[in-house]
């Protein structure tokens, strides 16, 4: 690892109140990416830059061109005693390959050489990534483990199987019915559609939107794949996130795709968005003041900027015209999407940029304060040295006043 030029470097920062791991550029400082390259640099390079204090830890990148798999077991480690959980143990013994503790001390991280033989990428608390994706490293050896990265192929898909894919893989299953279901009454409360809790449970039996006489889940993904973009919607659909700066821009792209094959329908473009690789819990936290969560918010942004939806036709005289203008119209809606992703971008960077100039300000009202003392202190050193030197020139005058002094003494005793 420490051979290859995919070395990034990371701070904490805080996105909608909360906090999360960002890739530093260490040639520049600036933000780096798991999807480009430039933002890449030799161990030693990110090393230095962050043995500097410039960042608070180093990353490795993840890309199809190396044989790498980094796990990662979150919220399985209980820092005070070393012990894992006995599922996270039985992870840990079954790749038997290099692992180290996580910078929060409650998850650990094993490096193992493979490939990961499905679309998804995490579920509840195992993640597996192989591409576009950075680790954090920090050297934490845990003990009882390889000090060395070994070759896992059987076992990373064994566990992937088991862990990643596993049961949930088919829409709808288990405890994702019930968040659906919230959502789904949440996102119907509008003045028309009296009946919408109701008709968001019937929809997880038919497929069909609450909200227009759209198209069934599996008509929607067959055309999504079939456009001219079908090509990104595949990659998103998968949970691949190249092209994109972060996860959250990866999931505005595919709900933008999915709002214009819906017709703008939320609550059947949450329950596909749930069925993609790109799902992950993050999806049902609440970040905002006003209770939404992440999902929630982020489908109510890309329905802000879009405008242009998909009409199924009407006959079956459209042919490959209609499918064509569907596709262009799909591009225009994502670029609306990126639009409004590249909006909260800007007011993230403006909101940095006003707490730059706060500190600035303060900083100077410091240094200011720091001058004015230093000015002080000159001249009360001046003045004491000014009265050393005249003390030092005049010795004799004082030695001869004590002097004379003296003798005046001794002559009135004379007398």
């Amino acid at each position: 690892m420490t051979d290859r030029e995919q070395w990034v470097c990371w701070r904490i920062q805080e996105r909608s109140g909360k906090e999360t791991k960002v890739p530093i550029n260490p040639h520049t400082g600036s933000f780096g990416s798991a999807t480009n390259p430039d933002s890449w640099a030799s161990f030693e390079t990110a090393r230095e830059y962050a043995t500097d204090g410039a960042a608070e830890g180093l990353g490795f990148v993840f890309t199809e061109d190396d044989p790498l798999v980094g796990v990662d077991l979150d919220t399985c480690r209980v820092p005070e005693t070393g012990t894992l959980t006995d599922e996270a143990a039985d992870i840990v013994e079954r790749l038997a390959s290099y692992t180290e503790v996580s910078p929060s001390g409650t998850g650990v991280h094993v490096l193992a050489l493979g490939g990961l033989p499905g679309d998804r990428n995490r579920r509840d608390w195992v993640e597996m990534y192989d591409d576009a994706r950075f680790f954090t490293v920090t050297g934490e050896h845990l003990d009882g483990t390889p000090v060395t990265v070994e070759s896992r192929a059987p076992a990373i898909g064994s566990v992937h199987a088991e862990f990643v894919a596993g049961e949930q893989d088919p829409p709808n299953d288990g405890g994702d019915i019930e968040a659906a279901s919230e959502i789904a009454e949440k996102a119907t409360e509008a003045p028309d559609t009296s009946e919408a809790a109701d008709q968001g449970e019937a929809d997880e039996d038919d497929g069909l939107s609450d909200e227009n006489d759209g198209l069934p889940d599996e008509e929607i993904i067959d055309k999504a794949h079939a456009a001219t973009n079908g090509e990104k919607f595949e990659r998103l659909w998968r949970g691949r996130t190249t092209g994109y700066d972060s996860h959250s821009e990866a999931d505005m792209g595919l709900c933008a795709l999915l709002a214009f094959w819906t017709g703008g329908d939320r609550v059947q473009i949450d329950r596909l968005f749930r069925d993609s690789g790109l799902m992950r819990e993050k999806w049902d936290e609440r970040h905002f003041a006003d209770g939404s969560t992440y999902g929630e918010k982020t489908i109510e942004r890309v329905l802000a900027g879009t405008t242009d939806f998909y009409e199924p036709p009407r006959t079956e005289a459209t042919g490959a015209g209609a499918d064509d203008t569907a596709s262009k119209s799909n591009e225009s809606v994502e670029a609306t999407a990126e639009t409004v992703t590249l909006r909260q971008q800007l007011d993230e960077l403006t909101a940095r940029q006003k707490r730059h100039l706060d500190l600035i300000a303060e900083l100077q009202e410091q240094v200011e304060g720091l001058e004015a003392r230093n000015q002080r202190l000159t001249a009360e050193l001046e003045t004491a040295q000014s009265e050393t030197e005249s003390d030092q020139e005049n010795p004799a005058v004082e030695s001869g006043s004590l002097l004379t002094r003296l003798r005046q003494v001794v002559s009135r005793r004379d007398t």
